[in-house]
Formats: C-alpha cells, sequence, structure tokens
C-alpha cells in the first residue's frame, strides 16, 4: 500500500491528506554512497557512455546521478557527490530531466526548483538555474526552454496559477524572456520554427487541462492552444513533422493515451488506443512504457508497446522478448542506444528503493542487470 500512495505522489494528483499520511510513516531516507559495478562488456562505439538521473522521491532529497560507461563497462552508482564533495545537499530534491547540449549536462530539478548545470564529460558543477517548480527541458541556437508549473504544489480544482516556457541564455544562465502557457506544463518539443508544450493541469484533478500550447519560436509568443485530450505529459516530434503527445487520462475512466498532430497545420490527425506514460523515439519506432495507477483497482496496470511512426500503428505489444519482463515490477524509464539499437529500460521498484536499470539487445533479449538510485528515469548520451 505504501507503494501506491508514493505512486501517486509521483504522478501528482494526490488528495491533500496523502502527503500527511506519506510523511508520517515514511523513514528517514537513506543516500546510499557512491559504487562501481561492472555488468557489462567494454564496447568500441562512437559514444562514450550515458548518464542516467534518479529522481529521488519528493521531499526526500535524494535525485543521484549514475554514469555508464561503454569503453570499460563500468556502471558509475551516485557520481555527483565524489565530483563535487562541497556543494551542500548535493544534486537536490526530485530530478525531473536530463540533458546534453553541447558542452555541459543540464539535469532539471524540480523539487529544488533549480537547473544544475554541469560538465558534460565530467559531470563537474559549472552553475545553475533558478526556475519555481521546473519540469523538462529543451535547446535550440544558444537557448534552452524550459517549462515551469510556476506556481508552488497545491492539489486544487480551481488552481489559478498558469505555467509558463522560460527562455534561457546558455552563456550567462539568465532567464531572458517567458511565455504563459497552460496549466502545469510537462514536455515541450521545438519543430517548424515552433515549441509545443503538453499541458497537463495535473494539480487541478479532477478539472485537468487538455491542450497542447503552440509558441511561435521568433517572438515567444503564444500562438495558439490545441484541443487534443485530458493531462497531457509527453512530446517528441518524428522526422515526417509529426509532434507525438502522450494523455495520462484520469487513472480511472478515461485511460491513457497516444495522440498525433501534423506541426505543418497544428491539425489533430491521428490517435491510438495504448497506454503511455513514458516513450522514447528512435528513427521511426516509439518505443512505451505504461505503469499507471488505476485508482478504481488500486493497482499498477504495466504495458510495453512500439508505435511505428510512419505507419502510425502499433506494430508490438512487447520490447522485451525473453521473458524478463516478468522481473519489473514498475518500468519507468526508457532509452535506445542510436548506434547499437541496445534498448535500456528501469525498474523503480517500491519507489524509495533502488532501482534497476535493464540493458537488452535489438531483438528484446537481455544483456545485462544493474543497481542504480531510487527512481531511475532520465537518460542522456555522450559521444566520444
Amino acid at each position: 500500500m505504501q507503494s501506491k500512495t508514493i505512486k501517486s505522489c509521483k504522478c501528482l494528483i494526490l488528495i491533500l491528506v496523502i502527503p500527511l499520511i506519506f510523511s508520517a510513516c515514511r523513514k528517514d531516507p537513506v543516500i546510499y554512497p557512491p559504487d562501481i559495478e561492472n555488468p557489462g562488456d567494454p564496447e568500441n562505439t562512437s559514444i562514450q557512455g550515458f548518464y542516467l538521473l534518479n529522481e529521488g522521491n519528493m521531499g526526500s532529497n535524494k535525485a543521484t546521478l549514475d554514469y555508464y560507461d561503454y569503453g570499460t563497462g563500468a556502471y558509475h552508482i551516485n557520481i555527483y557527490s565524489n565530483v563535487n564533495p562541497n556543494v551542500p545537499k548535493e544534486l537536490g530534491d526530485l530530478g525531473n530531466d536530463l540533458k546534453i547540449y553541447g558542452s555541459k549536462l543540464y539535469a532539471v530539478i524540480n523539487g529544488s526548483n533549480k537547473i544544475e548545470v554541469m560538465e558534460a564529460k565530467t559531470a563537474r558543477r559549472i552553475g545553475q538555474i533558478d526556475i519555481p517548480n521546473c519540469r523538462y527541458i529543451k535547446f535550440h541556437n544558444g537557448y534552452a526552454y524550459i517549462t515551469s508549473f510556476a506556481g508552488p504544489v497545491e492539489f486544487n480544482p480551481n488552481y489559478q496559477q498558469l505555467g509558463y516556457v522560460a527562455k534561457v541564455d546558455t552563456a550567462s544562465f539568465q532567464v531572458i524572456d517567458k511565455c504563459l502557457t497552460g496549466f502545469q506544463p510537462e514536455e515541450l518539443e521545438i519543430v517548424n520554427n515552433k515549441i509545443y508544450v503538453a499541458n497537463s493541469g495535473s494539480y487541478m484533478f479532477p478539472n485537468y487541462e487538455n491542450t497542447l500550447s503552440v509558441i511561435d519560436l521568433n517572438s515567444f509568443k503564444e500562438m495558439k492552444r490545441i484541443k487534443v485530450a485530458i493531462n497531457l505529459h509527453r512530446v517528441c516530434a518524428d522526422k515526417h513533422e509529426n509532434v507525438w503527445v502522450s494523455s495520462r487520462g484520469d487513472y480511472a475512466g478515461i485511460s491513457s493515451k497516444l495522440y498525433c498532430i501534423d506541426s505543418k497545420t497544428d491539425q489533430l490527425t491521428d490517435s491510438i488506443n495504448i497506454a503511455v506514460s513514458n516513450f522514447h523515439l528512435d528513427e521511426d519506432k516509439l518505443y512505451l512504457i505504461s505503469t499507471h495507477l488505476n485508482y478504481v483497482t488500486m493497482s499498477d496496470e504495466i504495458g510495453y508497446g512500439i508505435v511505428d511512426v510512419a505507419s502510425k500503428k502499433v506494430v508490438s505489444h512487447k520490447i522485451i522478448t525473453d521473458g524478463t519482463d516478468a522481473e519489473i515490477k514498475v518500468p519507468y524509464g526508457i532509452t535506445v542506444n542510436p548506434v547499437t539499437k541496445d534498448i535500456y529500460i528501469t525498474d523503480a521498484k517500491s519507489y524509495v528503493t533502488p532501482g534497476t536499470l535493464y540493458c537488452f539487445d535489438k531483438n528484446g533479449k537481455k544483456r545485462w542487470d544493474v543497481r542504480t538510485g531510487d527512481i531511475p528515469a532520465h537518460f542522456t548520451f555522450i559521444n566520444k
């Protein structure tokens, strides 16, 4: 029952009494020390390795950063504290996104209201960008674009604080402009000189938002809002200039679903009846995982799938083909190596203990697994 309470906290649709229950029953957080495992074999590819941001649970100050080195096959657990021993509170509270742009590594730390900026090669801290209740980050022409819920955590069906996208100079780390969006904006994507922002309204349960904001990149003004579905979350654009956006539904009567918008016309063109909590686009394959707490049954509903974005059809309801999916309790993060096509899926387990990272080959057969930090979620690859 504890894991379901924590999961509902992660989904941001709590009733107000749940944080009180959670704080009353949760033990003091345990932060595991840096360590090195050797789950894989050395590989000679153009990719040096990848970082994995472990979210840590809300309010626990347990966001941590792991690193996998392809050259050695070594997995480095919780590297930030070793690289930055003099930083108070280490990485911070609730890691929500991770990206590399140029020579810098950016970690969006939602609960600490900041984007931690590090050297991409070493994870050495350079500075930070201050954004309240920050969520996701994208880059374009020297600027970072970051979504913000703007207001504090407040679950209220009549919530009044609109969210925004902040435009940040990546040289100075200064916010130079803001553009208002809908309520509680989540992921964003940039295509055809426009920014597409998924408005969730997740604080406003049961009165969720149902629109995708479209921002003109040049003027940095909101052009329109496209009505899609309630509680939007993830967004990505394919090479056909289509924008794919996921709806989390209401976790009860309205199910999660995937939608497609033509960025040339800004028209909603297709929907696919498949649940999505996270996805990763590799070429024309959109790899999907779904872990949704159903508030009727009070149980997690787990799913996997692959959508061909060219044909806009589900081509498989399996990513893992060797039965290893039976080992995974809560699939949470997903990515694909763009060179080898290895597939990485994380297991958040109980949300308050170390998770597991699984590596599968391109055919969905397990290669190795390794222990991570709490709630392993966000990947970014670094080239040599």
